[in-house]
């Protein structure tokens, strides 16, 4: 696994709060099939409804039950194959699988891993959101509505 995070998705209660606090902040975002999409460097920021996210990534399956902390980090690979690679490999290094890799409603591939501490990983491959060659993300135009840049 390369050592790097693509992408962090925070779990909101209102998007459009959500979305207006960072925009008030100065941060220009793209908003797609309600989530919100901020460039952020070489990875990116997503604001996504909770319970949307929490459904997701799988999480009542977590054997702590402590409940969601609303984060998910993700890690964004270049094929399915090595999503399913890595999420074996991080079961295998102890890890609980929440999701078991499968085809995403985007259009991608992704499972969800939670740490021995009960992060949240995702483990994605999104055709839409091509990595480039040193692993960082930028979000290309997302043709939404806003028809705001992210760059």
């Amino acid at each position: 696994m390369e050592q790097r995070i693509s992408l962090i998705t925070l779990g909101v209660a209102d998007l459009a709060r959500a979305r207006s606090f960072y925009e008030a902040l100065g941060w220009r975002g793209q908003e797609v099939e309600e989530t919100v999409f901020f460039q952020a460097g070489g990875m990116v920021l997503s604001l996504w409804s909770r319970e949307k996210l929490a459904a997701d990534s799988g999480v009542f399956g977590l054997p702590s039950g402590d409940g969601f902390d609303g984060i998910v980090l993700a890690h964004n690979v270049r094929s399915t194959g090595e999503v399913d690679e890595l999420v074996a490999r991080a079961e295998q290094a102890g890890g609980t699988v929440t999701r078991a890799p499968a085809d995403t409603f985007y259009g991608g591939y992704a499972g969800c891993v939670a740490d021995p501490d009960g992060h949240l990983w995702e483990i994605a491959f999104n055709p839409g959101f091509p990595l480039a060659e040193d692993g960082s993300l930028h979000l290309p135009d997302l043709g939404g509505a806003d028809g705001a840049d992210a760059s």
